[in-house]
């Protein structure tokens, strides 16, 4: 790391064991990934919390180039094995260690990244409500068939926000699925 990490213990007496247990676990994180700008783990101990209580918490952050970060932060809660102090340690820098490869994946592009369905507007709808068109992002019209409207057709009018599955049709491209976005571009 370019800056030392900084390690704090909250209702936890900190040993030589437990220090060099933390020290070992960045040391590896380290010499695996070694892109970690900054870190900061805490280790709380068994509070007087009523949710928690009985249970150690370690909390990491990782600061990493681009503004992307590693955040380990919630104990599971109900599980009695994080009542073991080198349990809760050793699992929260196992999830760190699972973030920084997902992290480090995607900094050196090995990770593909899905694209949502196309979204449109209804431009048109047939009078007799059997089909209409929409337009793409792209400007293109694609046709569609009313009943490819997922929620049914009393839901979209002209104007409606929708996305859809664009597929080749006889006379063009068509939607083969339909669904109709609530004002603010999520699905209802």
């Amino acid at each position: 790391m370019q800056t030392p990490a900084q390690i704090e213990f909250e209702h936890v007496m900190p040993s030589p064991k437990l220090q060099a247990a933390i020290d070992g676990h960045i040391a590896e994180l380290e010499k695996r990934y070694g892109r970690a700008t900054a870190g900061r783990i805490i280790v709380r101990g068994p509070g007087d919390r009523h949710k928690t209580g009985g249970q150690y918490q370690v909390s990491i952050r990782l600061s990493l180039p681009e503004g992307r970060e590693v955040n380990v932060g919630r104990t599971p809660k109900e599980d009695e094995r994080y009542a073991d102090l080198t349990f809760a340690v050793d699992d929260a820098f196992k999830r760190a260690r699972r973030q920084l490869q997902d992290q480090v994946r995607v900094m050196h592009g090995q990770t593909k990244l899905h694209e949502g369905e196309p979204v449109g507007t209804v431009v048109r709808i047939d009078p007799s409500g059997e089909f209409g068109f929409l337009e793409g992002t792209d400007g293109q019209e694609i046709y569609f068939n009313c009943n490819s409207v997922v929620e049914g057709r009393a839901n979209i009018a002209v104007g409606s926000r929708v996305s859809f599955v664009e597929e080749l049709g006889e006379k063009g491209p068509q939607a083969s699925t339909v669904r109709v976005l609530n004002k603010h571009g999520l699905r209802t």
